[in-house]
């Protein structure tokens, strides 16, 4: 005769949840960034096939076009003709392949393409040729946007601020006062002029307003500096012999790891103000540089730059210091404001002009 089954639950054998065994945390962590990264690498191949396929389309539509002297409108049957042959193709259209082709004509050496571009998703490419029509800048900014990883909307921004002609074109001492390697590094992430049009001012604003709109407005301020600037303060406090000090506003570099020390002056540059940005800098590497970090450096921002007058007034100072000129949006001077239709008169303007059309 067998026995009844045994009712009490203390015999059954059971496992602890996976939650609590040695390593699977581990585990679960290190499975699922292999997985995101082949994720990633699955995309940016697929994307890496589809820009080279466009690229591939559009030099067939140009070399045929030039060699056998075809139209225009041979791409309006042929984007037809495509959409009948692969209904389920998308990306055939007639603007889609004037793009393919305007592409394969912007960057005629494959080898770029397949080394450079094809990184790029295909509306960073679109703004790159259509935006940019200089090949040496349009490299320069395809390499910037692949480093920086910046959107569609900032790679537009960069290109229309003329990014590439104004970046690492600042007065600097850098070759003099860093070694090579942080020399070229800093000097390139420094430009001039600085493109703070997002600030509405009035001609003779004080230096404190200008402060306090690049703060109020410190995304775009940042963007415009470029990446790898952190915000340490503004306003920043230094007391040296009872006396207090105040820095107009102080970053912290992560790639160069420096301070960078920055002077707004809403005037034209005068030689003094970098002997206040040496004190300045002295003070910083002493009370908060770190030792690993590298030597702090300045930046002096004025209205108007005077390009002579800057060099000889950084020639002989041993910290490394910049000067550049920046631009704003002119404020309207009151009384010229009276004068001038509110937006709500414009719009009553238009709509008396759109009644008498009718």
């Amino acid at each position: 005769m067998r026995k009844p089954k045994s009712n009490n639950l203390s015999t059954i054998a059971t496992e602890p949840p996976a939650t609590l065994l040695t390593g699977y945390d581990e585990l679960l962590r290190d499975i699922k960034a292999r997985v995101q990264a082949a994720q990633v690498r699955a995309a940016l191949a697929v994307n890496s096939e589809l820009i080279l396929l466009y690229w591939g389309i559009g030099r067939d539509i140009l070399q045929r076009q030039q060699q056998q002297g075809w139209g225009a409108k041979v791409i309006d049957q042929l984007a037809g003709d495509l959409r009948r042959e692969l209904p389920d193709m998308n990306g055939l259209s007639v603007r889609n392949l004037k793009y393919m082709r305007s592409f394969s004509e912007a960057w005629p050496d494959e080898p770029i393409v397949q080394q450079l571009v094809a990184q790029l998703p295909w509306g960073h490419n679109i703004m790159l040729f259509e935006k940019s029509k200089d090949s040496q800048a349009r490299l320069w900014y395809a390499h910037a946007a692949i480093e920086y990883g910046w959107s569609r909307n900032v790679l537009v921004h960069h290109i229309e601020s003329r990014l590439y002609e104004r970046q690492g074109k600042a007065t600097t001492n850098f070759e003099r006062s860093l070694p090579p390697p942080q020399s070229d590094l800093a000097r390139q992430l420094l430009k001039d002029p600085y493109n703070f049009e997002f600030l509405t001012l009035q001609q003779d604003a004080e230096e404190r307003e200008l402060e306090k709109g690049l703060v109020a407005h410190i995304q775009k301020f940042l963007l415009e500096l470029g990446a790898g600037f952190a915000f340490v303060g503004r306003q920043y406090h230094l007391e040296i012999d009872n006396e207090d000090f105040y820095i107009d506003l102080l970053f912290y570099h992560l790639k160069l790891r420096a301070y960078v020390v920055i002077e707004l002056k809403n005037g034209k540059f005068k030689p003094e103000y970098a002997g206040k940005v040496n004190f300045y800098l002295a003070v910083v590497d002493d009370l908060l540089r770190h030792p690993d970090d590298a030597p702090s450096i300045g930046l002096i921002l004025c209205r108007e730059k005077g390009q002579i007058m800057a060099e000889y007034s950084l020639r002989n100072i041993a910290s490394p210091i910049g000067v550049s000129a920046y631009k704003i949006t002119e404020a309207l001077p009151d009384t010229l404001k009276g004068s001038l239709p509110t937006i709500e008169q414009l719009e009553a303007e238009l709509a008396r002009i759109e009644e008498d059309e009718q």
